[in-house]
């Protein structure tokens, strides 16, 4: 096999370009084996497998830096780079991050893991690099999804300006997750099917060069203006492409041929999601993310009995906007991911798709509030810190009553620290008018996003990737009054405040105390603002004991808001609070990241016997 010769970049240098396209097709094959056993993205990564041995032959990394966007399409990269035996390890517990890490790898230049960041750290790169007159190469590799984002319109604004010398690969496979969307989607969408215009550059373009170097830059304006590319042009960049993605020969020649020259340069390359294996090509938004297929099949061997968060709140937000028409959906590139795909299927002019562009999205719910509608933004938790300001500013500044639904809440597993929606309570709680929300399990989340559509204001609603708690979905979606808990569990020697995911593992530890002789109460505290400060505080003075639970972050979260209220109140307690420690949580399955962080029914057990005895 080529791929077992190949231990890093300077391998693929002696290699024929048939035994380039030979270890192509071994990486694909590698990674579809790796994947149909490991949670992990698959689509993206088989669609760039010739674009990074293409890259890896002809630049010299890690010399030359390669910046990839978002980086979850960095698989063949991370084979390429001294980590292939590794690999059946990627997103699992002490394993290879599923994205580009700094600490992983001298390979990989930046880390990533949302959208847009690419381009202008590459040109904070290339900026460091002129300032110490050295002459290595900065690439960037970005999806054309990712072109929506704001930083990266912004980049390629000062990076054109500046006139570093810098190289953007555009990938266009006209997907993010879900198909593309928006104006930059159907412009690049224009430079592809505009073949003609290809062709004049392709058969002229060298000719001229040949008579006059000036005269093939005037060509080069010329034909952009008879052609698409005159947006990345009047940018500062010269523009070349659209190149087969998949043409190994072809990306090196045009790779080589862009090496030497100065400037912004913007390399247009078409590939195709899922290349290679039919059931992803046919189906690239389902085989974006996988948990684990049987390759012949493509069939998913995950368990389907129990439904998701996502495909609770999605039913239900049916079920309620067909009630009532002032109700609408947005999401920023994620109608797959949030549920609003079935939303759009049913209301298709209700919902919209504003692409990578979270803070668009809440700026755009707030305009369609200020007219009497009510929008709710499904993005998730993750993603929507990049949209704070418009958060604060926009919608709770002016009272607005936008829904925030954040779906994968919590921690998220294998996708690592950078998909941890563990901040959300910190980042929403102390802006005046919020009100935030978090339900037990798919039942009350029903319950919760009816209240959240019948109140007069800002309100989020957090809930947890992944499958519920298998309880019965039951009756009409009930409103549950702002502010109120419940206590599902009297006890007279501890008290257990739980909010979210830990509610359940709550009660399980409850029952285990008992067994031991502790009587535990456990509350569903359901609002981390308002909080139920009547049933907090009445709990509080007559036991005296409390264990707060939470699957978010322990600063500033929903633990801190009950000591805040205890201690402004001058209530004596003693308290110990379970959550996220101060640190960032590494990728791994849920129940080993339960576990260390203590949220889990034994961390929860322990706890209370610890303040029983202490």
């Amino acid at each position: 096999m080529v791929l077992e010769r190949i231990n890093s970049p300077q391998d693929l240098k002696s290699l024929s370009i048939e035994e380039l396209k030979v270890l192509a097709e071994e990486i694909r094959a590698y990674i579809i084996s790796v994947m149909a056993n490991t949670p992990g993205h698959l689509a993206s990564n088989l669609g760039v497998v010739e674009l990074t041995i293409a890259l890896h032959r002809v630049f010299d990394a890690p010399y030359d830096r390669i910046i990839w966007d978002v980086s979850h399409q960095t698989y063949a990269h991370k084979i390429i780079t001294g980590r292939r035996d590794l690999f059946p390890t990627i997103r699992r517990y002490g394993g290879l991050s599923g994205f580009a890490r700094r600490d992983e790898s001298e390979y990989d230049v930046f880390g990533a893991g949302h959208a847009g960041t690419s381009i202008p750290a590459a040109l904070g790169i290339a900026t460091a690099r002129d300032l110490r007159r050295e002459s290595f190469k900065v690439v960037v590799v970005i999806g054309d999804g990712a072109m929506t984002t704001g930083m990266a319109l912004e980049g390629l604004n000062n990076a054109g300006d500046m006139k570093r010398d810098l190289i953007v690969i555009l990938n266009d496979n006209k997907m993010s997750i879900s198909p593309n969307v928006g104006a930059i989607a159907k412009y690049i969408n224009r430079i592809v099917v505009n073949r003609a215009y290809a062709l004049f550059r392709e058969n002229t373009e060298e000719l001229i060069r040949r008579i006059s170097p000036g005269a093939a830059r005037v060509a080069r304006r010329l034909a952009n203006l008879m052609g698409e590319g005159t947006l990345f042009e009047e940018l500062g960049f010269q523009y070349f492409g659209p190149v087969d993605g998949h043409d190994i020969e072809e990306m090196i020649d045009v790779f080589e041929g862009v090496k030497h020259m100065e400037g912004p340069i913007l390399v247009h390359v078409l590939t195709k999601k899922g290349k290679g294996y039919r059931f992803a090509e046919q189906h690239p938004t389902a085989y974006h993310s996988v948990s684990g297929f049987d390759i012949e099949t493509g069939r998913p061997v995950e368990r389907r009995d129990v439904p998701t968060y996502t495909e609770v709140f999605s039913k239900t937000l049916i079920e309620l906007a067909r009630r009532d028409d002032r109700i609408v959906a947005i999401t920023a590139a994620m109608p797959t991911g949030t549920g609003l795909d079935k939303f759009k299927e049913a209301f298709p002019d209700r919902c919209f798709d504003v692409g990578i562009a979270e803070q668009c999205a809440v700026t755009f719910a707030a305009g369609l509030a200020v007219e009497g509608f009510k929008p709710v933004v499904a993005i998730y938790s993750t993603f929507l810190q990049r949209a704070y300001d418009q958060v604060e500013h926009d919608v709770c500044l002016q009272n607005l009553h936008v829904v925030f639904a954040l779906d994968r809440g919590g921690l998220v597993g294998e996708d690592g620290p950078t998909h941890h929606g563990v901040f959300d309570f910190a980042y929403l709680r102390h802006i005046p008018n919020m009100v935030v929300m978090a339900p037990k399990d798919e039942d009350e989340l029903r319950h919760m996003l009816r209240t959240a559509l019948e109140h007069d204001g800002p309100i989020a609603l957090r809930y947890p990737r992944g499958r519920g708690e298998g309880v019965p979905l039951e009756g009409e979606p009930q409103l549950i009054p702002i502010g109120k808990g419940e206590l599902l569990r009297e006890g007279d020697d501890v008290v257990i405040l739980a909010i979210g995911r830990t509610v359940h593992p709550a009660l399980r530890a409850a029952e285990r105390l008992e067994g031991i002789g502790i009587s535990a109460a456990v509350v569903n505290a359901r609002f981390v603002k308002p909080l139920d400060e009547e049933l907090i505080l009445d709990l509080a003075s007559a036991v005296g004991r409390i264990v707060t639970v939470e699957d978010h972050v322990l600063s500033c979260g929903f633990g801190s808001a009950v000591c805040e209220l205890l201690m402004d109140r001058g209530v004596p307690a003693r308290i110990k609070r379970l959550g996220i420690p101060d640190r960032f949580i590494e990728h791994g399955d849920l129940k080993t990241l339960h576990r260390i962080c203590g949220i889990d029914e034994e961390g929860i057990f322990k706890a209370c016997k610890e303040i029983m005895e202490g």
